[in-house]
């Protein structure tokens, strides 16, 4: 049993809850809290915001619920902040074609190299 499918049994057993109360409580279609509880090896965590409503179902923190989702497929999880901005981009990201991918990472690697040379320029290097 993975650590998402863990969480979600484990917290519906505590609350007597069936599937189609979490997905009730978190406005989700059973079926999806029925896959998530029951698929052993998902391949990537689910979008954001199922995880946000599952939480909401779970009567969980997000993050806590994010966090087993995150290690039931072998991701790491960032929280290294709350800026929204940061965090769209983290979960945009992930949607993007590789191509797309590429031309971001590129972006991001110019972006840095301009700034740390600015950088550099102010401490007289």
């Amino acid at each position: 049993m993975n650590p998402l499918q863990a969480l979600i049994r484990a917290r519906m057993a505590e609350q007597h809850w069936s599937f189609a109360d979490v997905a009730r409580r978190g406005a989700l279609p059973r079926s999806t809290v029925h896959h998530l509880a029951t698929n052993e090896q998902p391949s990537r965590p689910p979008h954001p915001q199922t995880l946000l409503r599952l939480a909401a179902g779970l009567d969980l923190p997000a993050e806590r619920v994010r966090v087993a989702a995150a290690e039931s497929t072998a991701h790491t999880v960032l929280t290294l902040t709350k800026d929204p901005e940061i965090e769209f981009l983290l979960a945009a990201v992930g949607r993007l074609s590789q191509e797309d991918r590429r031309y971001v990472a590129a972006l991001v690697r110019t972006l840095l190299a301009r700034r740390d040379a600015g950088e550099t320029d102010k401490i007289g290097v």
